[in-house]
């Protein structure tokens, strides 16, 4: 392939060659096919037509333009030998253009946290789930709302990879303005916690909507067809009628090719929002580790905060603290005072690092010697004679052998196991005591500490997403496991939780906890 319309790209005349194409690329975008020269110069706001003409003719050289002879100008002879032209871009040149813009803007693209993209997926796996229990799903809607998913989950994700990689490069040059980078922070800081909390309010809703779809929790689900894939099915057999009749193929091979690649596309994008908000086997979903990376990003802001008012009251800094032990270096009168000084700036003196024995350390323990002691007047040590031949207490030979751990791997299976049965007990115990309000749950006898942990954790996460006192509100844990309902009764209400560790008073709530694990 020929690439050498991009020549002008690099070549001495770079700033003139790019204001050239551009001119050509707007006037485009107003349907102004052909320029002259003067027309190119207006633009340029260049007073040498030469300069121009030279340009647009190295252009039509590289192939980035295309020259055509202006007859409607000609009036005479003169005119006609002179060889007036007016020029055009090609599609070599546009291609250029086209990708010089893409790359100024990936560059200069700094990305976001798209909240409102969160609760477009929501809505687009709502509208997917009901379009799959249907009885005869629309080809057409499937495939617009898959089109739909992908696009603006691959957004979500390319927009936060860039914002979090143009916030790791701020901070590294906020640093020095520090005005700057304190009014900076309020600003990202309240950005990010607003996007992390929808993160948390959303993800459980779009993993449980993103499990329906893909059948997971189904009994029969080997043998059963997921809703989502008669779906996916619909979308990549609609591609096959779009391809061009030079390409749509007409052996059944062909066709079941083209049919399985298009297939594994869009169950490849099904794979890659699975993956973002669902753990897999050994992997974290990618939600989970974006909120990790934002919540690093905050603590880092905070670091850097902590860091600039410890130098605005302190006025120091450790190269301020270089500079004046340089000056007192010079200001030793010999060599003596500047050792001492550099014994006591960083306290590398020698010293002898002696292992002892059980038998001298239990000597020491029923005589104890005062850390004051000179070491002239305290009681010696044994030293063994390999250590004091060698400076090692190991004898030469081979390694040590390999310690297997596989009790230790037991054991920390059994506690894993252990933690998670008693999850699932604490779960169990909420869920069957089928309590329709707070104060009954308390009434229905004592709560074990799990299971009053879980509670809490559901109360909070409930109440974080309440958009009022007296409003209901219903909300997801964030691995997809539970669902919680709360309504509020009244500010007069109010309830007690008996625990081991005491009791929880508070205002009474009409309460539905359902273990969407089991139901599924």
């Amino acid at each position: 392939m020929d690439y050498t319309p991009f020549s002008y790209v690099t070549a001495e005349k770079a700033d003139l060659y790019r204001e050239v194409m551009r001119t050509f690329v707007e006037a485009k975008s107003h349907f102004l096919v052909h320029l002259r020269p003067e027309d190119v110069q207006q633009q340029l706001g260049e007073p040498e037509l030469a300069t121009v003409q030279a340009a647009l003719t190295q252009l039509v050289t590289w192939g980035n333009l295309d020259a055509e002879r202006d007859n409607a100008r000609v009036t005479s002879v003169e005119d006609y030998y002179r060889a007036l032209y007016v020029y055009q871009i090609t599609r070599h040149g546009e291609a250029v253009e086209a990708a010089l813009a893409t790359y100024d803007q990936e560059l200069g693209r700094r990305g976001a946290l798209q909240s409102v993209a969160l609760e477009d997926i929501r809505a687009r796996l709502r509208a997917l789930l009901t379009l799959a229990q249907s009885e005869a799903p629309d080809a057409t809607q499937s495939q617009l709302l898959l089109r739909d998913l992908a696009g603006v989950f691959a957004d979500l994700a390319e927009n936060a990879r860039a914002f979090m990689t143009g916030l790791n490069r701020s901070l590294e040059s906020q640093d020095s303005d520090a005005d700057a980078f304190l009014l900076y922070k309020e600003r990202v800081i309240g950005y990010i916690e607003r996007f992390l909390g929808d993160l948390t309010t959303a993800s459980g809703e779009i993993a449980e909507l993103i499990r329906t779809l893909s059948g997971d929790g189904d009994g029969d689900r080997e043998h059963r067809e997921a809703p989502v894939d008669r779906l996916l099915r619909q979308a990549a057999e609609r591609e096959l009628a779009d391809l061009a009749p030079g390409e749509s193929p007409d052996d059944g091979e062909e066709r079941e090719r083209a049919f399985a690649e298009a297939w594994r596309r869009w169950h490849g994008h099904w794979d890659g929002l699975r993956a973002w908000f669902l753990d897999q086997p050994g992997r974290q979903a990618q939600a989970r580790l974006l909120r990790s990376s934002a919540r690093r990003a905050v603590t880092q802001l905070l670091e850097m905060v902590g860091r600039l008012n410890e130098r605005r009251m302190a006025r120091s800094d450790r190269s301020a603290d270089f500079r004046t032990l340089a000056r007192w270096f010079l200001e030793c009168q010999d060599d003596g005072e500047a050792h001492r000084l550099w014994r006591t700036a960083f306290g590398l003196t020698p010293a002898r690092h002696l292992v002892i024995d059980a038998e001298t350390s239990e000597r020491w323990q029923q005589e104890p010697v005062p850390a004051s002691t000179p070491w002239a007047e305290a009681p010696g040590i044994q030293v063994q004679p390999r250590l004091r031949a060698t400076g090692n207490y190991q004898k030469a030979g081979p390694p040590p052998k390999l310690y297997r751990r596989t009790r230790e791997r037991e054991l920390l299976a059994r506690q894993l196991a252990e933690e998670a049965s008693a999850a699932r007990a604490a779960r169990r115990q909420l869920v069957e005591r089928g309590a329709e309000r707070l104060s009954e749950l308390g009434e229905l006898g004592e709560l074990d500490d799990g299971a009053f942990r879980l509670l809490l954790n559901l109360l909070g996460d409930a109440l974080a997403a309440s958009q009022g006192d007296d409003a209901p509100v219903t909300t997801t844990t964030a691995d997809g496991g539970l669902r919680i309902t709360l309504s509020p009764l009244g500010p007069e209400s109010s309830a007690t939780i008996v625990t081991p560790a005491g009791a929880l008073s508070g205002r009474d709530y009409r309460l539905e906890i359902v273990d969407l694990e089991a139901s599924a």
